[in-house]
């Protein structure tokens, strides 16, 4: 929950998750729709589904025992080399460099290293040095102390009058570091979909794209004969915004293997993406 996703943000969410699947067997068993429906709100459900996948796998394959060493936890579903890594020093005190973004700024400034970070050859770099860096023994609190180094003293703006390191870091110019490449142009995208309400329910289809196996509202082909749109809201992602635009249509024949009829006072209860959640509430709200 953590990737991409603020603490104050996931805190909440975190609590619920554990109210409702309170160990790995209870979500191994959970399907699908109850996962992303608990995670309904935090965004990139990819990490939702990887997260059921991992829990399935372990409690079909290592006989519900959570593996302990980072090279078996990165051959488990949407675990990269931090979470593997992180998971093991929290998680079981084992001796494994992490790298996040504080630990990342942190560390480029200690070296002086002048490359972009966010390049393959500079990640390695301060991968290396973090495993350069990680004791034999106590690595979960040296990793956990410089996380907080990284968050609360040698932040965007560093303290330097108050860093217990300053003795060691080579930078001159700490603020100008890390470096990073530039930033992609930032992609504006429009995507229409149909409000179609008959009788106290609502259309919904189930997505196979974005966000696969959610319900949104249907989407609208051509915008020919469509009329004005009722509802408009942009939502961002990491680099793209898009447009959310929705317009009435009356009921029609339905495609019965993606589509379906949901009651307004079912809406939820099942999994829908946020900025469709919204539209349906704001466009309830209008008509009601």
């Amino acid at each position: 929950m953590l990737q991409q996703t603020q603490v104050a943000t996931v805190i909440p969410y975190y609590n619920k998750w554990l109210r409702r699947f309170p160990d790995l067997a209870a979500l191994a068993r959970a399907s699908e729709s109850e996962v992303l429906h608990a995670w309904q709100g935090l965004g990139y459900y990819a990490r939702a589904r990887n997260l059921h996948s991992a829990a399935k796998t372990i409690a079909s394959e290592n006989n519900g025992k959570f593996p302990q060493l980072a090279n078996e936890l990165k051959s488990l579903p949407g675990v990269g080399r931090y979470t593997a890594n992180a998971i093991a020093t929290f998680a079981f005190d084992r001796s494994v460099p992490i790298v996040e973004a504080n630990i990342a700024r942190l560390l480029a400034r200690i070296i002086n290293y002048q490359q972009p970070i966010d390049s393959g050859r500079g990640r390695e770099a301060i991968w290396q040095v973090a495993s350069m860096l990680v004791p034999a023994r106590s690595a979960r609190a040296f990793n956990s102390a410089l996380m907080d180094l990284g968050a609360l003293v040698c932040r965007p703006r560093p303290k330097c009058q108050v860093c217990p390191v300053r003795r060691f870091c080579r930078a001159s110019k700490p603020e100008t570091l890390p470096r990073k490449k530039p930033r992609p142009r930032l992609k504006k995208l429009t995507e229409s979909h149909l409000w179609i309400r008959n009788r106290g329910r609502i259309l919904l289809q189930q997505s196979n794209g974005r966000w696969r196996g959610l319900w949104i509202l249907p989407p609208l082909k051509t915008r020919s004969r469509a009329g004005p749109a009722i509802h408009l809201s942009i939502f961002p992602f990491t680099h793209h915004q898009i447009t959310l635009q929705v317009f009435a249509q009356p009921p029609r024949k339905i495609d019965k293997q993606k589509q379906r009829w949901i009651d307004i006072d079912s809406i939820d209860s099942i999994p829908i993406p946020s900025p469709h959640h919204r539209a349906i509430a704001d466009l309830l709200a209008a008509r009601n």
